[in-house]
């Protein structure tokens, strides 16, 4: 019972939180914000704190966020074997990103993380990346 309510005391106390972070954008995420790089301050300490309120001012989210698993699935992906060396996560679905985004911070996908969970601190680099795509 004790640990229930440390956990909800640091829970509240994330929540009052605000952290700035770099944001590097590339391709068309670039583009729609105007910007290679920008400092962003949001209310919150996780990845997903930080989506949520660049979204709400940059509009971005149905470029760079699937919502559901066909939309983060393109047709040409080879096929995954049965049997995959090492260990191998996905974000759940809703969680993860459009073909060809992804989201990293300080250098590393999200998805090797904590997925939209993965904790933010002051000065951590956020990279939103959607490249342009060429194909003859």
């Amino acid at each position: 019972m004790g640990a229930n309510r440390a956990t909800a005391t640091e829970t509240d106390s994330r929540s009052d939180a605000t952290t700035t972070v770099t944001v590097r954008c590339t391709g068309h995420v670039r583009d729609a914000v105007g910007s290679h790089e920008l400092t962003f301050t949001f209310d919150g300490t996780r990845l997903r704190d930080f989506l949520e309120a660049f979204f709400e001012e940059y509009g971005l989210e149905d470029m760079l966020i699937a919502e559901t698993e066909s939309e983060a699935t393109h047709s040409g992906w080879a096929p995954v074997p049965d049997d995959l060396p090492g260990t191998w996560r996905k974000n759940p679905e809703g969680e993860q990103t459009r073909p060809y985004a992804r989201v990293c911070v300080n250098g590393r996908f999200n998805e090797h993380l904590g997925g939209f969970e993965t904790e933010l601190t002051d000065g951590d680099r956020v990279a939103l990346i959607y490249p342009f795509m060429f194909c003859c």
